[in-house]
């Protein structure tokens, strides 16, 4: 009887020791991967994802969007010129030309309309001189042409006519002024005294 009594404590208390081992293995093997888990979130916070991924995002970010077929893309913008909105419109007060009458020795010449594509440099650029931009005070909406015309100092007229598309403005009159003065200034033979006479639409 006392053998018996003697065997089953012993049992119990190696099945309790057993079961002690295995649960402090077990708590254990819990918190070397809740430490595992911390240290790669650390990492991961710290350096964040690999560059490769960042470089296809940003690739993805810099690629045109496919364009849908029918939708039409206005040029870009040639000009980094900004102009504002004119001035409110007031007429001039009556009387003489400030200037007086406008008198030449000869007949002017109009030489024939250049119809180029905007954005398309027809005429190698010439750095004329700064001037002050005229003031256009168009329906922006209604306007589907645009002729601009440069003269030299014979009198001689260069126009330049180019579409226009929804959204076109002020700031792409700037292109479209630019092309009429490299016109004359290639045409003329460089001279320098090529201004920009008128610009108009329809």
């Amino acid at each position: 009887m006392k053998l018996t009594l003697s065997a089953a404590v012993v049992l119990s208390v190696a099945w309790m020791t057993g079961s002690a081992a295995r649960a402090e293995e077990h708590r254990g093997g819990d918190r070397r991967d809740d430490h595992h888990e911390e240290h790669h979130e650390e990492r991961h916070e710290d350096h964040g994802p690999p560059p490769r991924q960042e470089m296809r995002h940003e690739e993805m970010r810099q690629a045109p969007a496919p364009q849908q077929p029918g939708s039409f893309r206005a040029p870009p913008v040639r000009s980094t010129e900004r102009r504002p909105e004119p001035p409110r419109w007031q007429p001039h007060p009556g009387g003489v030309h400030p200037h007086g009458p406008m008198v030449r020795q000869h007949s002017v010449r109009v030489l024939r309309p250049a119809h180029v594509n905007y954005g398309a440099r027809q005429w190698r650029h010439w750095e004329h001189p700064v001037f002050a931009r005229p003031h256009y005070y168009w329906e922006w909406s209604d306007v589907h042409q645009v002729t601009c015309v440069a003269e030299d100092s014979y009198g001689d007229q260069y126009p330049v006519t180019e579409d226009t598309w929804r959204g076109f403005g002020m700031t792409n009159m700037t292109d479209v002024e630019d092309d009429a003065l490299d016109r004359c200034y290639q045409e003329s033979g460089g001279d320098p005294s090529c201004y920009l006479a008128t610009c108009s639409h329809y």
